[in-house]
């Protein structure tokens, strides 16, 4: 009987609602911004995550180092043949890149070298050969920029060439041969392609040396064996899988998070005090009210009714706001102020659009979080008091 519709009720619950319209405001406002902003960090959250995995199903299966006396220092391209000698291996590539600092700007571009002649170690230097020559590329000595570089050379007054700095100090001459918009905006924003006789002339490294090795694997489950086997033939080089870059991209999002969980515990503060308000005992005015109620015939159960509307009406709408604010805020407007938490303020920051992506576990928690126990705590006193004689309760 109690969940049977009655639409006098429902009315008389609303105009209730509307009577103490500063208090149902204040209470619909801190839930609405607890909702909010729980719901568009986590919203962010899993866009950026789910943009992050993408591109980590690009990154090389295994990245050697070398490192000597705990400084990075070049791997020499001459244990690459003792490298395809272990059994699992089906690719080595030698790679030569680097950051390069741009002091107008105050950023550092990632450039890569590459040779038509090598197998492409990512999909996104394999879908460039598809679209650029990279033979022209090496005989015109000109390179391929990413949509963030070139947005920060055009601001610089480099519209055709950009002058690199050798580490001799000399000036090197690069033309934009190209300009190469990825789906994948997390790796390829800030990246310039350059062929690999160029990169080595702007990083003044030897020929001899490559900066890295990538590591191609047949089969993905022999991943840690094979990084045993080259670790235990090459102790100076240090392997980095995907599983190790994921575990890094992981604690930056749990550092950054625990910003918003202090924001949110504020807010949960808040709300709680309401909700221990509210669950300590009714107003006078609301206890006279269900008083004047049961005098004039109203049950138990129709006041209980009635204290599920309002209670409900009030929690519902300020969850629905919160949750459509937030979608549009994070994927209608792309998350401003938030968003540049989680990616930084560089120049060069990827201007990617957030995926649209709902985890719908995380909106039915929230629901369970604000709905049900705001209903709970208005019905309790209610209850207690509806099942007291009028003249008790208005005394």
């Amino acid at each position: 009987m109690f969940f049977k519709p009655n639409f006098l009720l429902l009315d008389y619950a609303i105009r209730s609602l509307l009577r103490r319209a500063s208090k149902s405001f204040f209470i619909f406002l801190i839930l609405s911004l607890l909702i909010f902003l729980l719901s568009s960090v986590l919203m962010i959250a899993d866009a950026i995550k789910l943009e992050l995995n993408t591109t980590l199903k690009t990154l090389p299966q295994i990245t050697l180092q070398r490192f000597v006396a705990g400084k990075q220092s070049d791997v020499p391209i001459s244990c690459v043949d003792a490298l395809l000698d272990i059994e699992g291996i089906s690719s080595v590539t030698p790679r030569v890149w680097g950051y390069y600092y741009f002091k107008p700007a105050g950023v550092n571009f990632s450039v890569v070298g590459v040779d038509a002649y090598e197998e492409q170690y990512s999909q996104i230097l394999s879908k460039l050969t598809q679209h650029f020559d990279l033979k022209l590329l090496e005989s015109q000595q000109a390179m391929i920029i990413g949509v963030g570089v070139k947005k920060v050379l055009s601001e610089n007054y480099y519209t055709d060439f950009f002058n690199f700095v050798t580490s001799e100090g000399k000036w090197q001459k690069v033309s934009i041969a190209g300009v190469f918009n990825s789906d994948l905006a997390l790796e390829s924003n800030d990246l310039i392609l350059v062929p690999k006789k160029l990169a080595y002339a702007i990083f003044g490294m030897d020929e001899s040396k490559a900066t890295d090795i990538v590591v191609k694997v047949a089969n993905v489950k022999e991943i840690p064996t094979i990084v045993q086997k080259i670790t235990t033939r090459f102790p100076d080089l240090r392997a980095i899988t995907q599983d190790d870059i994921r575990v890094s991209y992981q604690n930056i999002f749990d550092y950054k998070s625990g910003f918003f969980l202090s924001l949110f515990s504020v807010c949960a503060f808040a709300f709680f005090i309401i909700i221990y308000d509210k669950t300590s005992g009714l107003s006078s005015e609301e206890k006279k009210e269900i008083g004047i109620l049961k005098a004039i015939g109203w049950s138990s159960d129709d006041i209980l009714q009635e204290k599920f509307y309002e209670s409900f009406i009030l929690a519902m709408s300020a969850f629905l706001v919160g949750i459509a604010f937030s979608l549009f805020y994070v994927y209608g407007m792309q998350a401003p102020l938030l968003r540049n938490v989680f990616m930084g303020y560089s120049e060069l920051k990827p201007a990617f659009i957030l995926p649209f992506h709902i985890d719908f576990a995380m909106p039915f928690l929230l629901f369970l979080l604000s709905v049900p126990i705001y209903i709970a705590a208005t019905l309790i006193p209610a209850w207690r008091a509806s099942s007291l004689d009028a003249d008790e309760v208005m005394r």
